[in-house]
C-alpha cells in the first residue's frame, strides 16, 4: 500500500508530497514517525489484508485527534501501489550534486554520513586502493582519474565541489580549476586559516580574482565545531552543504 501526505498545514512531522510503502511484514520510507506513522501504517495493512484498494483519505489533526505535540494538521491518502502508480511516480530531485575530490579518511567518512541523504555524489580519486570495498551507494559514483583535476569540467553549473585530498599541490590545482570554472554552486576546501591564506596567494598569483576567491570556503564546516577526526569533520560539512542546498 502506498501511504502519502497530500496535504499538510502548520507544524507536521513532513510536508506534502512525502510517502510510504507498506506491506504485510515491512515499511520503506517515513510520514515523521510517531502515533501518526503508526497509526498509518495499521490502516494501511488493515486495507491490505481485505484488498481494498480503493483510496482513503484520512485528514487529521495532530494534537486533538493523537495526542502530539504538533500543533498542524495533514491529508494521508492511502491506496493500493499500481503500476501505473509506479509509471506516474514523480523522480526525487537530489538536494544537491558534489564532486568529492579525496578517498582518504574524511572522503569515506563523509560518505558514508551522506548515505541516507537525497543527493548524487562523484566521488574521485587517483588511488583506486583507497575507496572502500564492495560496491558504492546507488547516488554514488567512483572515479578513479589521473590527472584528478581534468575531472572538475566533468560538473554541471551549479553543483557544488569539495576538495579534501591527500596533496596540498593536488588541493591547489584543483582549487584554481574550480576557481576558472566559476559556475559551482558552492565549493569547498578542507584546511585552517593559514592554508587559505597561502592558497589565496599563490591563487592571485595564477590570476584568479578576488571575486572568486571569497566564493572559496574554506574552512570548511560548521562554525563553532573545532573537532578534527574525520567523523566530526565528516557530520559538519554534511550539515554545511544541507544548509547551502536549502539556502543557495
Amino acid at each position: 500500500m502506498l501511504v502519502e501526505v497530500v496535504e499538510a498545514r502548520g507544524s507536521v512531522p513532513r510536508g506534502a508530497g512525502t510517502r510510504m510503502l507498506v506491506n504485510a511484514h515491512g515499511v520503506a520510507g517515513t510520514i515523521g514517525g510517531g502515533h501518526l506513522e503508526l497509526q498509518a501504517i495499521a490502516m494501511a495493512r488493515e486495507r491490505l489484508a481485505a484488498w481494498n484498494p480503493e483510496p482513503l483519505v484520512w485528514a487529521v489533526a495532530l494534537g486533538p485527534s493523537l495526542g502530539q505535540c504538533c500543533g498542524g494538521a495533514l491529508s494521508l491518502r492511502v491506496q493500493a501501489l499500481t503500476p501505473a502508480l509506479v509509471q506516474a511516480w514523480p523522480a526525487t530531485r537530489p538536494l544537491f550534486s558534489l564532486h568529492l575530490f579525496g578517498a582518504g579518511h574524511v572522503g569515506r567518512a563523509l560518505v558514508n554520513v551522506l548515505a541516507g541523504v537525497p543527493c548524487e555524489i562523484t566521488w574521485v580519486d587517483e588511488r583506486e586502493a583507497e575507496f572502500p570495498d564492495g560496491p558504492a551507494a546507488p547516488h554514488v559514483r567512483q572515479v578513479c582519474a589521473e590527472p584528478v583535476e581534468a575531472e572538475v569540467a566533468a560538473g554541471r553549473p551549479g553543483d557544488f565541489y569539495l576538495v579534501l585530498t591527500h596533496s596540498h599541490a593536488l588541493d591547489l590545482a584543483l582549487a584554481e580549476a574550480i576557481l576558472r570554472r566559476g559556475d559551482f554552486g558552492w565549493f569547498g576546501l578542507i584546511g585552517s586559516a593559514s592554508k587559505r591564506a597561502k592558497f589565496e596567494h599563490r591563487l592571485r598569483d595564477r590570476g584568479i580574482g578576488e571575486a572568486q576567491l571569497l566564493r572559496m570556503t574554506c574552512p570548511i564546516g560548521l562554525p563553532g565545531l573545532s573537532g578534527k577526526q574525520p567523523g566530526v569533520i565528516a557530520v559538519a560539512v554534511a550539515a554545511q552543504l544541507l544548509a547551502v542546498s536549502e539556502n543557495p
